[in-house]
C-alpha cells in the first residue's frame, strides 16, 4: 500500500485488478467518455482490462507512468483512479490526471490523493514540477488543482480532442516545488 486515508487506500495498479477496473470503468463510463475515452475504451471488458492493466504495471516498472487506484477500504472496490504521465525525467515533470467515480465525487478524495501524490511524486520521484490540464468547465478538476497549490499557466489551444467533438482548448495548472526537502533521498524508487 502507498497511501491510507482512513476510509480509502491508494496503491498501485496490480494484476489482480482487471475485474475491479472494468466495473469501476464501466458504471461511470457516462463520467469517463469525454477525458478518459482511451481508459474507457481499454477497459470495457475483463479481458482487455487485463491487457491494460498488465501494460500499466510494466510502464509503473519501467518508470514510464504510474496508474494509481483508489480502493474503498471496506469493499475493496475502485472509486478512482490517479495517473502520474507524461513523465519528462529531463525537465523532472509530469502531469496529473484523476477521475473519481459518481459515488464519491465531491467528499474530498481526489483532492487529498493529488496531495498525496504530489508529494510522492516530489520525495520518491525526484519531480519538481506537476502539471495538471482540465477544462475550465471541470469545476471539480479546476478545485482540486487550486486547493492543492496548482497555479495557472495558460491555455493550451485544442489542447483535448473528445470522442465526436471538435478540439477543446484546456488549462494549465503546475505546482513547482524546487526546495531541498523535496530532492529526491534515493535513486527514483
Amino acid at each position: 500500500m502507498l497511501l491510507n486515508f482512513g476510509t480509502y487506500n491508494i496503491e498501485p495498479i496490480q494484476e489482480k485488478d482487471a475485474w475491479k477496473l472494468c466495473d469501476f470503468v464501466i458504471s461511470n463510463a457516462e463520467r469517463l467518455k469525454r477525458y478518459f475515452p482511451k481508459t474507457l475504451e481499454q477497459n470495457s471488458t475483463p479481458d482487455i482490462a487485463a491487457i491494460f492493466v498488465s501494460k500499466k504495471v510494466k510502464q509503473y516498472s519501467a518508470n514510464q507512468e504510474f496508474l494509481f487506484k483508489l480502493t474503498e477500504k471496506e469493499h475493496r472496490t475502485i472509486i478512482g483512479l490517479v495517473y502520474i504521465k507524461n513523465t519528462d525525467w529531463n525537465k523532472k515533470q509530469a502531469e496529473l490526471a484523476y477521475c473519481i467515480g459518481y459515488q464519491h465525487e465531491g467528499k474530498g478524495y481526489i483532492t487529498k490523493s493529488v496531495k498525496g501524490l504530489s508529494t510522492y511524486a516530489f520525495d520518491h520521484l525526484g519531480l519538481t514540477t506537476l502539471q495538471i490540464i482540465v477544462h475550465k468547465t471541470n469545476m471539480g478538476s479546476v478545485k482540486v488543482a487550486r486547493n492543492n497549490g496548482f497555479t495557472w499557466q495558460k491555455t493550451l489551444l485544442q489542447e483535448h480532442t473528445p470522442p465526436g467533438e471538435a478540439p477543446l482548448d484546456m488549462e494549465l495548472y503546475e505546482l513547482r516545488n524546487n526546495s531541498p526537502e523535496h530532492l529526491p533521498r534515493t535513486s527514483r524508487f
